[in-house]
C-alpha cells in the first residue's frame, strides 16, 4: 500500500488508561496528507500520548486508529517507517557517530552503488537544511542539545524522504532547544514537508508558533480534546482562561495574515513582578 492524496490518519474515540487514570479519553482527530496540525495544551495534557498513539507505537484501550481505512496495527515496522517518521521529545544516544551517520540511519539496510550514492546525496541535502552542513562531521555526543535536535530531525526526514516526500511527520516539541532564528527554520521545514504532499502532526507548547504554522490547532486538556479549528477559532481569550488558567488575556492580530498572537508580558500573573 502507498499514500494516496485521499489517505488521512484518522484517530476515532482513541482512550488509554494507566493505573486506573485515562491518559486519554475519547479522542479524535484526523490528519490529512498537506495539512499541518498542531497539539496543543497544558503538561500533563496527554499530548505526548496522543502522539505515541498516531505513530503506532502504542495501542489504545479503546476506540480504532486508522491509516488510509486501515487499522494501523496491521502495518508492519517496515510499512509504518515509509509512511510515518517521529522526533520525540528525549533524543539519547550514547555511541560516537558523525552527524552524517547518525541521518543516514534515517535508511538501515544494504544496498546497490546508485543507491549508496543517492542516499548520500540525500543526506548531505538535508543536513544542510537543517542547519549542520559545517559539523556533517563531527561527533554528535559533542553538539550542543539544540544541535543534536537538528541532526535528529534530518535523520527522520531522510527516513520519509527516501521512500517519497510524502508521509507523515511527528514532532513532539521540535523547538523546545532551539533558539528563536532556528524554531522558525525547524517549523517551516515542517511547513514545506506539507507543501510536498506530507502531513505533520507537532506538539507545540509556543501558542505563537502554533497560531503561526498550523492549518488546525487541537487543544488537549486532562486527557480529552477541549476544542478543535483554525488558530483564530481556538486562540482565544475564553480557551486561554479556561485551559490554561490566563484570565484577562489580550490578544492581537498580525497585520497581513490576520492570525492570532499572544503577548508574554501580558501573561504575568498578578503578584509575580
Amino acid at each position: 500500500m502507498t499514500l494516496r492524496e485521499n489517505d488521512r490518519l484518522v484517530l476515532d474515540e482513541v482512550s488509554v488508561r494507566r493505573q486506573g487514570r485515562f491518559l486519554l479519553e475519547e479522542v479524535s482527530l484526523s490528519l490529512a496528507l498537506s495539512e499541518f496540525v498542531a497539539v496543543i495544551g497544558p503538561n500533563g495534557a496527554g499530548k505526548s500520548t496522543l502522539m505515541r498513539v498516531a505513530a503506532g507505537l502504542l495501542a489504545p484501550c479503546e476506540g480504532a486508529v486508522t491509516l488510509g481505512s486501515k487499522p494501523l496495527s496491521t502495518f508492519t515496522a517496515a510499512e509504518l517507517a515509509s509512511r510515518r517518521a517521529m522526533l520525540t521529545q528525549e533524543q539519547t544516544l550514547d555511541a560516537r557517530f558523525s552527524v552524517a551517520e547518525l541521518v543516514r540511519f534515517g535508511v538501515p539496510g544494504w544496498r546497490g552503488t546508485q543507491e549508496r550514492e543517492r542516499l548520500a546525496r540525500l543526506v548531505a541535502e538535508t543536513v544542510e537544511e537543517v542547519g549542520l552542513e559545517a559539523l556533517a562531521q563531527r561527533d554528535v555526543t559533542t553538539l550542543s542539545g539544540g544541535e543534536r535536535q537538528r541532526a535528529h530531525l534530518a535523520r527522520i526526514l531522510v527516513q520519509l524522504r527516501w521512500h517519497s516526500h510524502k508521509g507523515f511527520l511527528f514532532l513532539d516539541e521540535p523547538v523546545s532547544a532551539q533558539d528563536i532564528a532556528r524554531q522558525g527554520q525547524i517549523l517551516s521545514l515542517a511547513r514545506a514537508h506539507t507543501g510536498k504532499g506530507g502531513a505533520c502532526l507537532a506538539i507545540l507548547h509556543d501558542l505563537n508558533w502554533a497560531a503561526a504554522f498550523a492549518d488546525q490547532i487541537v487543544v488537549l486538556d486532562k486527557g480529552r480534546v477541549y476544542a478543535s479549528g483554525t488558530a483564530n477559532e481556538i486562540i482565544t481569550s475564553e480557551m486561554l482562561a479556561d485551559v490554561f488558567g490566563l484570565p484577562n488575556s489580550i490578544l492581537g492580530h498580525h497585520h497581513e495574515t490576520g492570525r492570532p498572537f499572544i503577548l508574554p508580558h501580558d501573561l504575568v500573573l498578578p503578584g509575580s513582578s
